[in-house]
């Protein structure tokens, strides 16, 4: 019994082990790695949200598809037997504020002058003044994805762009290719828009050109951004 105290008591009374120096510098070490670490953590989660976007995006483009296919093929109810996108009445009908691709790409890359001679790459966040030019994907209200505050795009109405057109409203009909659903984009300000550039039809040479679609995330439309040509 003595000799189990003895044994005890030498080990409560030990000195040697970590010194106080020691402690400092791993504690120095640890902050640093902590402090290297951070950006790269930062730099994967913003990563990792880039990539969602461009895939729910993707997703947009691949309904867009099957929804002009599917206008194409129904002459009664296309037009012509012509397709169309979402928000249009024909093919011939802009959704948004653009009437030519130049002019909507002067605004998200570099290289295109628009219709008044301006080179601009600067929509990159979701209030800038160009958002009024676009219209919202799935609506500016919808419960799963509402538009940040300060949001300057609006909801597509047919019939307030095109007095002959019918009310092909484009978040009605974006919502009915996804069951009802909504997608939302991974970022605190952003919010899935779109514009279509209208087709044209030649009555002199006979060709046709397929109507344009335009969609990106509101977060930075300038870089998150894919379009789809028939």
């Amino acid at each position: 019994m003595k000799r189990t105290l003895k044994n005890i008591w030498k080990s409560l009374s030990r000195t040697h082990g970590n010194s106080l120096a020691e402690f400092a510098t791993v504690a120095a070490l640890m902050a640093t790695l902590a402090a290297t670490a951070a950006p790269k953590l930062s730099e994967i989660a913003e990563n990792t949200k880039a990539e969602k976007s461009s895939n729910e995006i993707g997703k947009i483009l691949k309904q867009a598809q099957t929804f002009y296919n599917d206008k194409a093929e129904d002459i009664q109810g296309g037009g012509d037997g012509r397709g169309r996108f979402p928000g249009q009445d024909k093919f011939d009908k802009k959704v948004g504020g653009y009437a030519t691709i130049e002019d909507a790409l002067a605004v998200l890359g570099p290289g295109s002058p628009n219709s008044s001679g301006a080179t601009t790459d600067d929509f990159v966040a979701f209030n800038n003044g160009e958002g009024s030019k676009w219209r919202s994907v799935f609506g500016v209200d919808n419960e799963t994805a509402p538009a940040p505050i300060g949001y300057k795009w609006s909801n597509d109405r047919s019939a307030a762009e095109c007095n002959t057109c019918d009310d092909n409203d484009g978040d009605t009909e974006w919502k009915k290719l996804f069951a009802g659903n909504s997608l939302a984009s991974p970022y605190q300000d952003g919010h899935f828009i779109y514009v279509v550039i209208k087709g044209e039809h030649n009555a002199t040479t006979g060709k046709v050109a397929p109507p344009i679609l335009i969609v990106a995330d509101a977060e930075n439309p300038a870089d998150f951004n894919a379009w789809l040509e028939p």
